[in-house]
């Protein structure tokens, strides 16, 4: 029996907040990512090239789904989580000054050992964002 087929990219990824409004301002007015949609205080979805970050409130999505159409499992977490943006060089540098000129501290801003280089700030709910060359882990493809 063989194993399951291997995953050949992420298609969406979640960050928790409970301040939907805040994150919205974030990643919809801030960084100018396409809203997809919002469920009142349940969660806020955005479009990002051919991939998805979904923004969910944990309390609401501790709560088991009402819409017997929709029986999605709860799920949720606690605390700061992380995702990463793919940046050009250029693109670095100008979100570095972007975040600089709008008081966004930068925590982070490093090449690793291959020599891609990393952006980290955080979002309103504190979770970890960075911006980083994609060759950080595909190589000089």
């Amino acid at each position: 029996m063989t194993g399951p087929p291997t995953p050949r990219e992420i298609l969406e990824t979640a960050v928790y907040a409970n301040d939907l409004d805040a994150m919205e301002r974030f990643y919809a007015g801030f960084l100018g990512m396409e809203k997809i949609t919002r469920v009142e205080d349940r969660h806020v979805f955005f479009r990002c090239g051919r991939t998805v970050l979904l923004v969910f409130n944990p309390e609401a999505t501790r709560r088991p789904s009402r819409n017997p159409e929709l029986p999605v499992p709860v799920h949720g977490s606690d605390g700061q989580g992380h995702v990463c943006f793919s940046a050009t060089p250029a693109e670095l540098d100008s979100l570095r000054e972007c975040f600089e000129s709008r008081g966004v501290p930068v925590e982070a801003d490093f090449s690793w050992p291959g020599g891609s280089r990393s952006i980290y700030v955080r979002d309103p709910a504190g979770n970890s964002v960075e911006f980083a060359e994609r060759r950080l882990w595909f190589g000089d493809e």
